[in-house]
Protein backbone atom coordinates (compact mmCIF):
# COMPACT_ATOMS: atom_id res chain seq x y z
CA UNK A 1 0.00 0.00 0.00
CA UNK A 2 1.52 3.41 -1.08
CA UNK A 3 0.37 6.23 1.25
CA UNK A 4 0.39 9.84 0.16
CA UNK A 5 -0.06 12.37 3.06
CA UNK A 6 -0.31 15.95 1.64
CA UNK A 7 -0.39 18.66 3.66
CA UNK A 8 -0.83 22.67 2.12
CA UNK A 9 -2.88 25.72 3.39
CA UNK A 10 -4.02 26.48 -0.19
CA UNK A 11 -7.45 24.42 -1.32
CA UNK A 12 -6.87 25.03 -5.11
CA UNK A 13 -3.57 23.53 -4.27
CA UNK A 14 -4.32 20.63 -2.11
CA UNK A 15 -6.99 19.71 -5.05
CA UNK A 16 -4.71 19.76 -7.77
CA UNK A 17 -1.96 17.79 -6.12
CA UNK A 18 -4.86 15.02 -5.37
CA UNK A 19 -5.74 15.33 -9.27
CA UNK A 20 -2.36 14.11 -10.23
CA UNK A 21 -1.93 11.53 -7.75
CA UNK A 22 -4.88 10.02 -8.90
CA UNK A 23 -4.40 10.44 -12.89
CA UNK A 24 -1.34 9.14 -12.26
CA UNK A 25 -1.87 6.23 -9.72
CA UNK A 26 -4.82 4.67 -12.74
CA UNK A 27 -2.11 3.99 -14.98
CA UNK A 28 -0.70 1.74 -12.44
CA UNK A 29 -2.22 -1.66 -10.30
CA UNK A 30 -0.48 -0.65 -6.91
CA UNK A 31 -3.22 0.19 -3.70
CA UNK A 32 -2.90 3.49 -2.64
CA UNK A 33 -4.76 5.96 -0.36
CA UNK A 34 -4.40 9.63 -0.48
CA UNK A 35 -4.57 11.79 3.31
CA UNK A 36 -5.41 15.67 2.53
CA UNK A 37 -4.39 18.03 5.07
CA UNK A 38 -4.51 22.22 5.28
CA UNK A 39 -2.46 22.12 8.68
CA UNK A 40 0.34 20.02 10.72
CA UNK A 41 -2.45 19.58 13.05
CA UNK A 42 -2.48 16.79 15.63
CA UNK A 43 -3.90 13.96 13.11
CA UNK A 44 -1.33 14.88 11.04
CA UNK A 45 1.14 14.65 13.35
CA UNK A 46 -0.13 11.22 14.30
CA UNK A 47 0.77 9.81 10.67
CA UNK A 48 4.25 10.63 11.46
CA UNK A 49 4.41 7.64 14.15
CA UNK A 50 1.96 5.35 12.49
CA UNK A 51 2.78 2.34 10.99
CA UNK A 52 0.59 2.22 7.48
CA UNK A 53 3.15 0.91 4.58
CA UNK A 54 5.31 3.04 1.93
CA UNK A 55 4.71 6.84 2.92
CA UNK A 56 5.38 9.85 0.95
CA UNK A 57 4.67 13.03 2.15
CA UNK A 58 4.18 15.84 -0.13
CA UNK A 59 5.02 18.61 2.31
CA UNK A 60 4.13 22.80 1.90
CA UNK A 61 6.86 24.67 3.42
CA UNK A 62 4.42 27.54 5.09
CA UNK A 63 1.19 26.83 6.93
CA UNK A 64 -0.51 29.18 9.38
CA UNK A 65 0.82 27.29 12.44
CA UNK A 66 4.47 25.03 11.53
CA UNK A 67 6.61 25.09 8.67
CA UNK A 68 6.93 21.93 6.65
CA UNK A 69 10.82 22.44 7.27
CA UNK A 70 10.73 21.28 10.69
CA UNK A 71 7.72 18.78 10.25
CA UNK A 72 10.77 17.23 8.02
CA UNK A 73 12.60 17.03 10.58
CA UNK A 74 10.43 15.21 13.17
CA UNK A 75 9.43 12.93 9.85
CA UNK A 76 13.50 11.88 10.10
CA UNK A 77 13.67 11.63 13.62
CA UNK A 78 12.08 8.02 13.21
CA UNK A 79 11.69 7.58 9.93
CA UNK A 80 14.19 7.84 6.76
CA UNK A 81 12.67 5.43 4.50
CA UNK A 82 9.88 7.59 3.64
CA UNK A 83 9.86 9.93 0.38
CA UNK A 84 9.39 13.28 1.00
CA UNK A 85 8.73 16.41 -1.56
CA UNK A 86 8.51 19.67 -0.82
CA UNK A 87 5.86 21.94 -2.27
CA UNK A 88 6.23 25.66 -1.94
CA UNK A 89 5.55 28.90 -3.44
CA UNK A 90 9.02 30.04 -1.98
CA UNK A 91 12.09 29.10 -4.09
CA UNK A 92 14.28 31.17 -1.71
CA UNK A 93 13.83 29.00 0.21
CA UNK A 94 15.60 26.23 -1.20
CA UNK A 95 18.90 26.91 0.27
CA UNK A 96 17.69 26.31 3.76
CA UNK A 97 15.80 22.63 2.96
CA UNK A 98 19.44 21.60 1.58
CA UNK A 99 21.01 22.98 4.67
CA UNK A 100 19.02 20.97 6.77
CA UNK A 101 19.94 17.86 5.18
CA UNK A 102 16.48 16.30 5.54
CA UNK A 103 16.63 13.34 2.76
CA UNK A 104 13.83 14.97 0.80
CA UNK A 105 13.44 13.71 -3.16
CA UNK A 106 12.84 17.09 -4.48
CA UNK A 107 11.75 20.61 -4.12
CA UNK A 108 9.09 22.12 -6.58
CA UNK A 109 7.52 25.46 -7.26
CA UNK A 110 4.24 25.86 -7.38
CA UNK A 111 4.16 28.06 -10.05
CA UNK A 112 7.59 26.90 -12.42
CA UNK A 113 5.91 23.67 -14.00
CA UNK A 114 4.54 22.38 -11.12
CA UNK A 115 2.56 19.48 -12.74
CA UNK A 116 5.09 17.94 -15.23
CA UNK A 117 7.64 17.90 -11.82
CA UNK A 118 5.51 16.46 -9.66
CA UNK A 119 4.36 13.81 -11.72
CA UNK A 120 7.75 13.06 -12.03
CA UNK A 121 8.82 12.98 -8.42
CA UNK A 122 5.76 10.41 -7.83
CA UNK A 123 7.02 8.53 -10.28
CA UNK A 124 10.67 8.54 -9.08
CA UNK A 125 8.99 7.63 -5.50
CA UNK A 126 7.24 4.73 -6.69
CA UNK A 127 10.85 3.63 -8.06
CA UNK A 128 12.35 3.85 -4.32
CA UNK A 129 9.36 1.60 -2.62
CA UNK A 130 10.29 -0.84 -5.47
CA UNK A 131 13.64 -1.15 -4.27
CA UNK A 132 13.49 -1.33 -0.74
CA UNK A 133 12.86 -5.06 0.26
CA UNK A 134 9.25 -5.78 -0.66
CA UNK A 135 7.01 -8.39 -0.81
CA UNK A 136 5.29 -7.55 -4.37
CA UNK A 137 2.17 -9.72 -6.05
CA UNK A 138 -0.87 -9.61 -7.63
CA UNK A 139 -4.15 -10.58 -6.78
CA UNK A 140 -7.76 -10.28 -8.11
CA UNK A 141 -5.91 -7.77 -10.55
CA UNK A 142 -4.43 -5.45 -7.58
CA UNK A 143 -0.48 -5.32 -7.09
CA UNK A 144 0.28 -5.22 -3.52
CA UNK A 145 3.46 -3.87 -2.33
CA UNK A 146 3.82 -4.32 1.05
CA UNK A 147 7.61 -3.49 2.95
CA UNK A 148 9.62 -6.47 4.09
CA UNK A 149 9.77 -4.68 7.63
CA UNK A 150 5.93 -4.23 8.19
CA UNK A 151 5.28 -7.77 7.70
CA UNK A 152 5.12 -9.85 11.56
CA UNK A 153 4.34 -13.20 9.75
CA UNK A 154 2.57 -15.20 7.47
CA UNK A 155 0.54 -18.38 7.52
CA UNK A 156 -2.18 -20.40 6.39
CA UNK A 157 -6.14 -20.06 6.91
CA UNK A 158 -6.60 -23.92 5.95
CA UNK A 159 -10.85 -23.15 6.01
CA UNK A 160 -10.58 -20.28 3.09
CA UNK A 161 -7.29 -21.90 1.70
CA UNK A 162 -5.57 -18.65 1.56
CA UNK A 163 -2.40 -17.49 2.91
CA UNK A 164 -2.45 -14.71 5.30
CA UNK A 165 -0.06 -11.55 5.05
CA UNK A 166 0.04 -10.25 9.00
CA UNK A 167 1.35 -6.30 9.47
CA UNK A 168 0.90 -3.70 12.02
CA UNK A 169 -1.66 -2.22 10.07
CA UNK A 170 -3.48 -4.62 8.19
CA UNK A 171 -4.27 -8.21 7.39
CA UNK A 172 -3.30 -9.34 3.60
CA UNK A 173 -4.89 -12.02 2.01
CA UNK A 174 -3.85 -14.29 -1.35
CA UNK A 175 -4.30 -17.35 -2.84
CA UNK A 176 -0.59 -17.94 -3.71
CA UNK A 177 0.55 -20.16 -1.40
CA UNK A 178 3.35 -19.97 1.71
CA UNK A 179 6.43 -21.21 -0.36
CA UNK A 180 5.70 -19.06 -3.46
CA UNK A 181 5.42 -16.24 -1.09
CA UNK A 182 8.13 -16.83 0.81
CA UNK A 183 11.01 -16.71 -2.05
CA UNK A 184 9.77 -13.13 -2.76
CA UNK A 185 11.28 -11.96 0.69
CA UNK A 186 14.73 -12.17 2.34
CA UNK A 187 16.31 -14.70 5.19
CA UNK A 188 14.46 -13.17 7.54
CA UNK A 189 12.06 -15.08 7.37
CA UNK A 190 12.50 -18.41 8.89
CA UNK A 191 9.23 -21.35 9.23
CA UNK A 192 8.11 -22.07 12.73
CA UNK A 193 5.33 -24.17 11.65
CA UNK A 194 4.40 -26.34 9.01
CA UNK A 195 1.75 -23.38 8.09
CA UNK A 196 3.49 -19.67 9.29
CA UNK A 197 6.92 -18.19 8.86
CA UNK A 198 7.99 -15.58 10.91
CA UNK A 199 9.92 -12.25 10.62
CA UNK A 200 12.83 -12.98 12.99
CA UNK A 201 13.68 -9.17 13.30
CA UNK A 202 10.19 -8.85 14.76
CA UNK A 203 10.67 -11.25 17.82
CA UNK A 204 11.04 -10.37 20.96
CA UNK A 205 10.28 -13.36 22.81
CA UNK A 206 9.68 -16.94 22.73
CA UNK A 207 8.10 -19.23 25.02
CA UNK A 208 9.34 -22.61 24.05
CA UNK A 209 6.50 -23.97 26.69
CA UNK A 210 3.89 -22.52 25.13
CA UNK A 211 4.88 -22.52 21.16
CA UNK A 212 3.92 -18.75 21.45
CA UNK A 213 5.63 -15.91 19.79
CA UNK A 214 5.97 -12.28 20.87
CA UNK A 215 6.33 -9.85 18.39
CA UNK A 216 7.30 -6.04 18.96
CA UNK A 217 4.00 -4.49 18.86
CA UNK A 218 3.02 -6.68 21.75
CA UNK A 219 0.84 -9.34 19.35
CA UNK A 220 1.14 -13.03 20.44
CA UNK A 221 0.65 -16.03 17.97
CA UNK A 222 1.10 -19.82 19.35
CA UNK A 223 2.93 -21.21 15.61
CA UNK A 224 6.30 -22.37 17.46
CA UNK A 225 6.50 -25.87 16.93
CA UNK A 226 9.07 -28.71 18.31
CA UNK A 227 10.14 -29.54 14.70
CA UNK A 228 11.49 -25.29 14.28
CA UNK A 229 12.06 -23.92 17.70
CA UNK A 230 15.77 -24.60 17.39
CA UNK A 231 16.03 -22.47 14.06
CA UNK A 232 14.46 -19.32 15.39
CA UNK A 233 16.38 -19.28 19.12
Amino acid sequence: MVNYIVCDDNALIRKKVEEIITTYMMKNKLRYKTYMFSDYNKKFLEMINKKMGFKIYILDIETPSLSGIDIARQIRKFDIQSVIIFLTGHEELGSIVLKNELLFLSFINKFDDCENRLISSIKLALQCANEKRILRFEEGGILYTISADDIMYITRDSIERKSIIKTDYSEFKSYKPLNTLIELLDERFIKTHRACFVNKNRVVAINKQKGEITFDNGEVIDLLSKRYKKELI
